[in-house]
């Protein structure tokens, strides 16, 4: 595809009783526009990764806010010289970030957030505060903020537990938690203090927004992305990071330097699971992963 092609992702969580009805219309619109990505309705919010081109974006973004429940919805934008998505899915879930609480319901009530600004300030300061990764454990692996705690969770849906084996040290620490995006936060921070921690905050804007706003400082490696980009780095550009086809772990390049990685078969994270066969059978389309 010629030209540059703009990636956009949002979300917000606000009530949708009418999420089966508005399905069609963002197919129809998103197909109109030539658009490719992932929505998902919920009807606790909208959560969605589209690319296409700049002015197909633009008036996607107009035809969201004429719906005032997804005005001024804050948007990740980045450019890319191809299409990162595959195709159009338009999704219905029971949650656009799964969990599996019920109580939690972010647009009802959330964690404070902190600025990217006064994040970095904290750090430049030296201030004693938890910074924790939220994200799953090969999301870590790519990169992370220094000296952050890391709960080594293969999927959101462990955090739960994963909070509750915290040492009580922590309770009145001050918490800056983190994940991609944002939305991750927004229910992380209620789990947290449904778990008696004391002084709570989540990175408005998620990873994505700490680099545009104030860059790469106290941030080690690439962020990943749930897009055929992989991993970006601070300055959200697309990096060397791949990702094996059999398991979808990404794959650094010392992981890919590995003897188990053989491009479309396994890397060393997947070698000695289930055949080759099986793996590839079962592995997902990249926009299962879709979250942030």
């Amino acid at each position: 595809m010629d030209g540059n092609i703009v990636n956009i992702a949002g979300y917000r969580f606000v009530d949708l009783p009418d999420r089966d009805d508005l399905r069609q219309p963002f197919r129809d619109i998103c197909s109109r526009l030539n658009l490719k990505g992932t929505i998902l309705l919920a009807h606790e919010g909208i959560n969605f990764f589209l690319a296409g081109v700049a002015e197909s974006i633009d008036s996607y973004i107009d035809y969201i806010e004429q719906d005032s429940r997804f005005r001024d919805i804050t948007l990740k934008k980045s450019v890319t010289n191809y299409q990162p998505f595959n195709r159009m899915n338009v999704r219905l879930k029971k949650e656009i970030i799964s969990i599996g609480l019920d109580h939690i319901k972010p647009a009802e009530f959330t964690g404070q957030e902190i600025t990217p600004t006064d994040f970095k300030q904290l750090l430049d300061d030296g201030e004693e505060i938890l910074v924790l990764d939220t994200r799953n454990d090969y999301e870590c692996r790519i990169g992370t903020f220094e000296n952050s705690m890391e709960l080594d969770i293969k999927s959101f849906r462990d955090f739960p537990r994963a909070v509750s084996e915290i040492s009580d040290e922590y309770k009145d620490t001050p918490v800056v938690m983190f994940c991609t995006g944002g939305i991750r936060c927004e229910k992380a921070s209620v789990v947290m203090m449904d778990a008696g921690f004391s002084n709570v905050k989540q990175l408005k804007g998620g990873i994505l927004g700490y680099f545009e706003e104030v860059g790469g400082d106290h941030w080690d490696g690439d962020c990943f992305v749930f897009d055929q980009r992989v991993a970006v780095d601070p300055k959200l550009q697309e990096t060397d990071v791949a990702q094996c086809f059999a398991c979808r772990h990404p794959l650094t390049l010392e992981d890919q330097q590995s003897e188990h990685y053989v491009i479309g078969i396994s890397c060393s994270y997947c070698i000695d699971r289930t055949n080759n066969q099986s793996k590839i059978s079962h592995a997902l389309p990249i926009e299962e992963g879709l979250h942030e």
